[in-house]
């Protein structure tokens, strides 16, 4: 048997909404980027480390890569192309259920993975909600455009195909040791994940402009000695009046209903009881604003 060890970063490009961070938290067997219907919900770069016998991948799942049209949006392009130039392999990743447009539409991707260079992957997702008999000339297309080494049909949803696909980017990952410890799953905080926790319920409760116009920021986390609880005091931060009344709700019912969401999944995070206390707050323009997405991103 061969003493061979593999370990390297694996930038997962895409799209917006294609299916990068389901599939990141599918290969990790836990969830650690927040998942929601909605597009360019990942603004940050989040490392996932798996570890198997011989090889330890260092995911990165990256910001859906786009023309940006404002600041927010300026800041994940830089995030998604840092990754890109940080990557060993980049694992590009694009959603089939329109077929017949989807090449068109990674035009962007494909030409900025190209101009990184790297050894190049692309699973075309969602292949469970696709015709079969559009799926090989679909393939084919994506062969015929070049710049990738492999195409790979998968569902990160149902795993199929996942198997072969890290068989094939642990090909390309250069050698050397791991970098981590096995049982390790990412380096990002228990507060960054808490937050971003905050921030998918945010998203999947509210609708329009809100989930692009807010963020959410840590107070207090506070971890006494077992039993006690976990006390986690965070701001949800808008830019308009009008946002604010709709986050908080009739009552204070839809800040209610995104606090109870969070906290059961907090709960699960920390595997202990949490208290979660929200506040909501009025910054105008934060988003368009550089300094202010310093202030409230770069924590």
């Amino acid at each position: 048997m061969s003493d061979l060890h593999r370990c390297g970063v694996v930038a997962i490009a895409g799209r917006p909404n294609v299916g990068k961070s389901t599939l990141l938290n599918h290969l990790l067997g836990a969830k650690i980027a927040i998942v929601t219907p909605k597009p360019q919900t990942t603004r940050d770069r989040i490392l996932g480390i798996l570890t198997r016998p011989g090889v330890q991948i260092l995911f990165q799942d990256t910001p859906g890569i786009h023309e940006p049209p404002k600041p927010l949006n300026r800041r994940m392009m830089v995030e998604a192309e840092a990754a890109l130039e940080d990557a060993d392999v980049i694992l590009v990743l694009t959603d089939c259920t329109k077929a017949a447009s989807c090449l068109k539409e990674d035009g962007l991707v494909l030409d900025r993975v190209r101009a990184a260079g790297k050894p190049v992957v692309l699973a075309i997702n969602k292949i469970d909600l696709l015709d079969k008999p559009s799926l090989l000339p679909l393939m084919d297309a994506y062969c015929n455009r070049g710049g990738l080494d492999t195409v790979i049909p998968i569902s990160a949803a149902t795993g199929d195909g996942l198997d072969i696909l890290v068989d094939e980017v642990v090909k390309h990952l250069p050698e050397g040791p791991a970098l981590y410890p096995e049982d390790e799953l990412s380096d990002r905080s228990l507060r960054f994940l808490a937050a971003e926790i905050v921030r998918e319920k945010l998203t999947l409760n509210t609708r329009k402009e809100i989930p692009y116009s807010s963020a959410v920021t840590i107070d207090t986390f506070t971890e006494p000695e077992p039993p006690q609880a976990v006390t986690i005091e965070m701001t949800i931060h808008v830019e308009r009046s009008s946002q604010k009344a709709i986050v908080i709700g009739k009552g204070g019912s839809m800040l209610k209903k995104i606090g109870m969401e969070a906290r059961q999944d907090l709960e699960g995070l920390l595997e202990r009881k949490v208290m979660l206390k929200l506040f909501v707050r009025v910054d105008e323009e934060w988003a368009s604003s550089d300094a202010a997405l310093k202030r409230l991103l770069d924590e």
